[in-house]
């Protein structure tokens, strides 16, 4: 079949990289090809989908990628395609590799840009959600999530033990931003003694709740996990607070990271991204676009562009009664 003639499906991964993006990638690529269809990589998101840095891929260029992390094509953030020219740049380079749809692997902001690029030149666009901070709407869990979960919680085992042996605190930063979800699950299952997260911020001081809850009166030493944050400091503000207000406490701060993102993806995450993937195909084959492929009560779903970007993705509140109870 000439190039001319033929459907090509294009997938790209953008934004922040994620462990088991690549496990995406291969899916997308075995299923598009399964199913008929010719698949090109774009490198470097959608810079390099303006910059026309695409490379068609066969079943040989994604074997062996399912164990790795980061990923093979790359990931940047653009700030020319946030423009109208930056737009139809990549608008172009679709029309020249004879691309008909677009599957786009990343977070809200990524998600964002290839809803915006589908209003604008009625261009297919599909999504996976790629974000270790498991905060788009509509599906349970995100590609990556799962891996820094597991990440974050062998690290604090770690400093645990030097918490231990010093009778510290220590505040353990990881990422977030917005949403607690990592700060919160790996609170619990590192048997850490206080999470604070965006979601339990209210007029009450986390900080004075945590020490006049447990740690002053049962504990010499304590582990916080705190979700990064530019608003208040993160884990550097509140180790000044208690070095400030509690002298009496010697504190420490580990910030993870990048460390986070990377290593090779749980079997969790392999399988979530392997199943968005041919999910992707099978919507594109039904008759799909603009929507985010998720994963709901263990069933793949379908979420329109608009409900996965703008919704809040709610954080189960029953989890901070749980640390709660089990800090003591």
């Amino acid at each position: 079949m000439e190039e001319d003639n033929r459907k090509y499906i294009g997938i790209l991964t953008s934004g922040g990289d994620a462990s088991g993006m690549n496990a995406a990638i291969r899916a997308v690529t075995r299923s598009a090809i399964y199913n008929g269809f010719g698949v090109k990589g774009i490198y470097r998101g959608y810079e390099g989908l303006i910059a026309g840095e695409v490379k068609e891929l066969t079943t040989q260029d994604v074997s062996g990628i399912i164990c790795r992390g980061g990923t093979i094509l790359k990931t940047a953030r653009s700030q020319e395609f946030t423009t109208p020219e930056g737009r139809r740049k990549a608008y172009e380079t679709l029309q020249r590799e004879h691309i008909s749809a677009l599957v786009v692997i990343g977070g809200d902001g990524s998600l964002a840009g290839a809803r915006q690029l589908a209003d604008e030149y009625d261009v297919v666009c599909i999504g996976l959600p790629g974000t270790i901070d498991n905060d788009l709407y509509g599906t349970d869990s995100t590609i990556g999530y799962d891996t820094a979960l597991n990440t974050i919680v062998e690290c604090v085992d770690k400093i645990r033990d030097t918490a231990t042996s010093h009778d510290r605190i220590f505040f353990v930063e990881v990422m977030g931003r917005d949403a607690g979800f990592l700060a919160q699950n790996s609170a619990i299952a590192s048997g850490a003694e206080a999470a604070i997260i965006p979601e339990d911020r209210t007029d009450a001081d986390q900080l004075e709740q945590f020490i006049s809850r447990g740690f002053r009166k049962s504990k010499n030493s304590s582990i916080v996990i705190v979700s990064e944050s530019p608003k208040d400091g993160g884990a550097m503000h509140y180790a000044e607070r208690v070095r400030r207000e509690y002298p009496q406490y010697e504190v420490r701060v580990s910030i993870l990271g990048h460390l986070q993102r990377g290593g090779s993806p749980s079997a969790y995450d392999r399988i979530l991204a392997s199943r968005l993937g041919v999910g992707a195909i099978e919507a594109l084959m039904d008759g799909q676009r603009n929507v985010m492929i998720g994963i709901h009560n263990d069933e793949v779903v379908y979420v329109p562009f608009a409900q996965a970007i703008k919704d809040d993705k709610p954080l189960d509140k029953s989890l901070i009664r749980v640390l709660n109870e089990l800090s003591i």
